[in-house]
């Protein structure tokens, strides 16, 4: 499904840390909570008496199983055009349907919120049909009861007004409407005029009748008549194309293979399509005209992706082409729609753009996507509750994507990161990978499903080994190919595959919550290390895990010798042979566990793990822990070392732990850093650098700052115009001036905030002017930026500019962007009369209970 781009954490983050800057200089800024656990919508399951329910137990749930078949979707035609000022589609569909196993009378279709305006069966003659219509389910009485020997076909004429549907959505899935009108009149500055569609999870019957099931398959043939002057995508091929009279234009695409109904697509604008091929088949890339020079640059990596995949899986990319587009507004991070992936506009970028290193992340998600279309097209999840078979391969596509592509230590900081995203989901929720009880299907749309999942599968490839890891994938894709399926399916394809039983594989890890909770300590005697490892986790509704792993005893500076251990016990010593005492004995040492480790080290073990570490994460894990003893030649001397590590990150983490540094040489210290500064290759790197050196109370680093406004990286000089802003040089304002017409949304957004600190009512119309151009992600922080910068004004000049932050509170689509807006307007209560009203106003009428319960929290 979706490509999960972590919301309210990064955004409380990044919240929390302008609002703090906006407060350190007198500003009457709302600060969100952060790690807070929200109000819950119910009370925990109760338990036995003098049983300590933990506060990360949901409470009951509703049974979710696969939705039973009555009736198979065997294909669907369709033939739509478009009302750009009603935002209506008018469409025909023909369903070619099968009962599944009983005869069947009656037919019962999703279709949210149409006009019906005819049902019929098709056949040598046509015969209208008797229906009941509740603007949610169309139920149809056939003519006569039909056996699954014998297809029919029924015919429906609708109009689908999905802007009239209630608003409904989840944190990863922003608006659930299925068809999306796009500056449908062109009046609009700077958006093009876009039609799209978002299917996952059942929202595709917003915009045609079908049963919106993932257990379901079917082929399909869509027809799209079009303003003459846009491109159209769809699954399959395109088969055939003409022009009407009326100047407008029809394009027929067809998939010939089944696909789950919320795998299907649309898309309408005006696009550049770059094309490339592999093996054959097309590949497409669509983006907007001005980004056509470098599409190649963002997507160009999926040839090689492809040849990886399907080398690796021993299963050819399954599908007849693929497509890729980036559309505005978009909804979620990306989707895998079968054969035509859907990217929110985020992907695009100018040349200057992709010098940032950080645009991998873009790659990323193309890859996640990619993936999909084996895991979760090609195969696909029977039920929302067996979810993490489509998410859990996705996910750890990307890890073996950057140990392929950019080597160990890449995907060893994919694999904190991951681990970390979903550790902090479990302070507040547990909940099995796979499970039937859940609120709302997108519940499913987690960082359990996502970055636990990922880290499961890794674990289980690390246990089986590469070879049999492949041969199961391969196994379980040819064995279930076009067909939807639950997790034993996996399992068993990797008992067939090994010989072995894994059910305490899969019982622990994706059908039990929760994860391992681990104390390690070790002492030497008598030529043995005596390992002591106790799970810790509450065992009562999580389970006692068994845990292969590897343990490696250094003696000496050469190699270690590793041990294969594996823990079944809720406390558990082993005795390890080592012919003297040991500098190091290092749990997990390929850390592959998904736990929280707490492990016993002495300083001097953790610097000797520093310079003998197997991957990123363990010289991660040493500098976290003695960040705060910097004062220690020792541990200074291994941070200034870091500072020439091979792997950015972890010269950008020495970085992010000497911020503030008093430690012995400082002379020598900031100079290794102004190197770093002025020098890195890699713009993240030097983007930390700069912070560091302004986090240093004395020293005059203005003139460094002023170049960087200058660097080739966006997010150099966007880092550089921030640090201004708090502290700015004679000549500042001017070098900001010069860049404040850049397209560049971030440095927009840089700007925005050199200007809440340092502007006045100058600044004013510059941010009436600029908004348009702010990219969604960015909106969060202009408003409190732009709500800063009225403060500064005279209260009589606010009015336009509190009118639209009350507009976007109010009515914006993203509930992150009305919080940002409200935050702006929140600035702003102190001096404006009434506005304190208006705020309880919103509050009262928001109906998107995520933003409530925020409210609720401030």
């Amino acid at each position: 499904m979706k490509y999960l781009i972590p919301g309210l954490t990064g955004l409380f983050l990044f919240c929390n840390t302008w609002l703090a800057d906006a407060q350190s200089n007198g500003k009457g800024a709302v600060r969100p909570p952060v790690h807070k656990k929200p109000a819950p919508v119910a009370a925990p399951a109760p338990a036995a008496a003098g049983l300590t329910v933990p506060s990360w137990l949901p409470a009951d749930a509703p049974l979710h199983p696969a939705a039973t078949i009555l009736t198979d979707v065997v294909d669907t035609k369709l033939d739509v055009r478009f009302d750009y000022k009603k935002q209506h589609l008018l469409g025909t569909a023909i369903l070619t349907l099968r009962s599944h196993f009983y005869p069947q009378s009656e037919l019962t279709l999703d279709a949210k919120g149409f006009d019906i305006q005819k049902v019929e069966l098709v056949g040598e003659k046509k015969k209208s049909l008797n229906y009941n219509y509740n603007r949610r389910k169309l139920v149809i009485a056939l003519d006569h009861p039909y056996p699954r020997s014998t297809p029919y076909q029924v015919r429906i004429v609708y109009v689908a007004k999905p802007n009239e549907l209630p608003q409904g959505g989840s944190a990863a899935i922003t608006n659930d409407k299925g068809l999306y009108f796009i500056n449908p009149l062109g009046v609009e500055k700077n958006k093009p005029r876009q039609i799209w569609t978002q299917g996952e999870t059942e929202s595709n019957s917003c915009w045609f009748p079908t049963i919106d099931k993932p257990n379901q398959r079917m082929t399909q043939e869509i027809s799209m008549t079009v303003e003459s002057q846009f491109k159209t995508l769809s699954n399959g091929l395109l088969t055939s194309s003409h022009a009407n009279p009326d100047g407008t234009r029809t394009d027929t695409w067809k998939l010939t293979e089944p696909h789950a109904p919320y795998l299907a697509t649309m898309v309408v604008g005006d696009f550049a399509v770059v094309s490339d091929s592999w093996h054959g088949k097309p590949l497409d890339y669509y983006v907007e005209p001005q980004y056509a020079g470098t599409a190649r640059a963002v997507f160009g990596h999926t040839p090689e992706m492809l040849d990886f995949f399907s080398k690796k899986l021993g299963v050819e990319f399954p599908w007849p082409k693929y497509a890729q587009v980036a559309v505005r507004d978009y909804i979620s991070g990306a989707m895998e729609n079968t054969s035509a992936s859907t990217f929110g506009s985020f992907v695009q970028a100018t040349k200057r753009e992709l010098r940032d290193a950080n645009y991998q992340t873009s790659e990323y998600v193309v890859v996640h996507e990619l993936f999909h279309q084996w895991f979760g097209d090609y195969v696909t999840c029977e039920s929302w509750a067996n979810l993490p078979l489509n998410e859990s391969f996705a996910d750890y596509s990307e890890y073996l994507w950057a140990e392929r592509k950019y080597g160990d230590d890449e995907a060893s900081l994919i694999q904190e990161l991951k681990i970390n995203n979903y550790l902090e989901e479990a302070v507040n929720k547990r909940e099995p990978l796979i499970r039937y009880r859940y609120v709302n299907r997108e519940d499913m749309l987690d960082r359990h499903s996502y970055d636990k999942g990922g880290r499961v599968l890794h674990m289980l490839r690390k246990y089986v080994g590469d070879d049999a890891f492949y041969a199961s994938l391969n196994r379980y894709l040819t064995q279930n190919k076009l067909s939807a399926v639950e997790i034993s399916k996996l399992r068993e394809a990797f008992e067939e595959t090994t010989g072995e039983d894994l059910n305490w594989f899969f019982d622990q890890w994706f059908l039990k919550r929760g994860h391992p909770e681990l104390r390690i300590t070790h002492t030497y005697a008598n030529g043995q290390v005596a390992l002591r490892v106790r799970q810790v986790q509450d065992t009562v509704f999580q389970p006692v895990y068994r845990l292969p792993v590897s343990v490696a005893v250094w003696t000496g500076s050469n190699q270690p010798t590793e041990h294969r251990i594996t823990i079944t016990k809720a406390d558990q010593t082993f005795q390890l042979p080592a012919s003297q005492k040991p500098v190091l004995v290092k749990f997990d040492n390929e850390t592959q566990l998904l736990a929280q480790i707490d492990e016993e080290r002495t300083q001097d073990e953790l610097i000797f793990q520093f310079y003998h570490a197997r991957n990123y994460q363990q010289k991660a894990e040493v500098m976290n822990l003695l960040q705060n003893k910097t004062d220690q030649l020792s541990v200074s001397s291994l941070m200034r070392n870091a500072l020439n590590d091979k792997f950015w990150n972890v010269r950008r983490l020495a970085l992010e732990h000497l911020r503030g540094y008093r430690g012995p040489e400082p002379t020598g210290m900031r100079k290794d850093i102004i190197r770093v500064a002025t020098t890195d290759p890699n713009s993240r790197v030097r983007v930390q650098a700069l912070k560091t050196l302004s986090a240093f109370p004395d020293g005059s680093y203005g003139d460094l700052y002023g170049a960087a406004v200058a660097d080739s990286s966006i997010l150099v000089s966007a880092a550089a115009i921030e640090i201004l802003a708090k502290r700015p040089e004679a000549n500042s304002k001017q070098q900001v001036a010069a860049i404040e017409n850049t397209r560049s949304s971030p440095l927009i957004l840089a700007i925005a905030k050199f200007y809440a600190l340092n502007g006045r009512l100058d600044q004013y119309p510059w941010f009436l002017r600029r908004l348009p151009d702010v990219a969604e992600a960015d909106l969060y922080g202009y408003f409190q930026a732009f709500g800063t910068l009225m403060s500064n004004i005279p209260p009589v000049e606010r009015d336009k500019g509190l009118k639209i932050l009350e507009d976007y509170a109010r009515t914006y689509p993203r509930y992150e962007v009305r919080l940002g807006a409200y935050h702006g307007l929140a600035l702003l209560v102190p001096s404006t009369p009434g506005l304190k009203a208006t705020l309880q106003n919103i509050r009262e009428k928001e109906t998107d209970d995520k933003l409530k319960a925020l409210y609720n929290l401030m």
